[in-house]
């Protein structure tokens, strides 16, 4: 959710990608929550971080404790962001249930992203350093 708000937000900004130390698809709930505030997600796939390990990365966000501490360090990195969020997929109850969690997270999401990638000042700098790479 996060990579496709990005994406949608940043423009040709930066280069989103998006991954995990335990990749494990792309969960149809988190589809169905993007869609409703108007982003398809579905296109998206699941990667693994490793994948990235000798790529330029700038921006790493990690929405988890378990992928802060397992996630590889990338030299190139100018800003390390942790948001410790709740897992939309472990969710329990029924299908209403889960999806209005994955709601809750996606919004936890737009909101963070909202204020870390569009905060006064970061534009311009931003901007003019050229496409940027957000992990």
């Amino acid at each position: 959710m996060a990579e496709g708000y990005l994406r949608h937000i940043a423009g040709d900004r930066f280069d989103v990608v998006s991954a995990g130390t335990e990749p494990k698809g792309l969960n149809p709930l988190a589809i169905r929550a993007m869609c409703e505030i108007g982003i398809d997600i579905s296109h998206q796939d699941s990667k693994d971080v490793r994948d990235f390990a000798a790529s330029s990365i700038q921006f790493v966000v990690t929405v988890c404790a378990n992928a802060q501490q397992r996630c590889p360090i990338f030299p190139s990195t100018i800003k390390n962001l942790h948001w410790d969020l709740d897992d939309p997929a472990a969710a329990q109850g029924d299908e209403d249930a889960r999806l209005q969690v994955f709601r809750r997270v996606r919004d936890e999401i737009v909101g963070r992203i909202e204020q870390e990638f569009s905060a006064p000042g970061e534009t311009d700098a931003r901007r003019k350093s050229g496409t940027g790479h957000a992990l």
